[in-house]
């Protein structure tokens, strides 16, 4: 098998027609046309490459723990919420439900809710991260939960 570009095997590459050479005019705005359906490659590897120009093309594959590391930073830089508004709603009507019929909610109410729990689970995670890395261990699990919760004198 020939060598090609980037080591794609030559069967998957598709090649461009070639243009007849004409003469210069002035070029006029090109107006953007909607992206025509169906994949210009075959559709078995449709979920494993990406056409580019005129040769197929692996997405990038990042080292294990790049992409979360990256995902950390984003977090920590960011000041919204992490969990979706509405599902957090749903929860608390229905936890509300058991209390007693009738409860009605501020908006206001809604987001220091859900503002406070964000904040109490991201600190829990933080401890049980540490109880983690104190077991020598990258991987959290339920027994460092367990242990940070007991730790902080949180009773079950």
């Amino acid at each position: 098998m020939a060598r090609t570009k980037n080591g794609i095997p030559r069967r998957l590459v598709f090649e461009s027609p070639r243009r007849p050479a004409t003469p210069t005019k002035p070029s006029r705005p090109r107006t953007r046309l909607p992206p025509r359906r169906g994949t210009p490659f075959p559709s078995n590897l449709a979920g494993k490459y990406v056409l580019i120009r005129s040769f197929l093309k692996r997405p990038r594959r990042y080292r294990p723990g790049t992409v979360a590391l990256r995902e950390i930073r984003q977090y920590q830089r960011s000041t919204d919420l992490l969990i979706r508004k509405l599902p957090f709603q749903r929860l608390v009507r229905e936890i509300a439900q058991t209390l007693g019929p009738q409860w009605r909610f501020q908006t206001t109410a809604l987001a220091a809710l859900q503002e406070a729990s964000e904040s109490y689970l991201v600190a829990l995670f933080a401890d049980t991260n540490l109880c983690a890395m104190h077991a020598k261990r990258v991987t959290i699990m339920v027994k460092d939960l367990q242990l940070a919760r007991r730790i902080r004198g949180e009773t079950r």
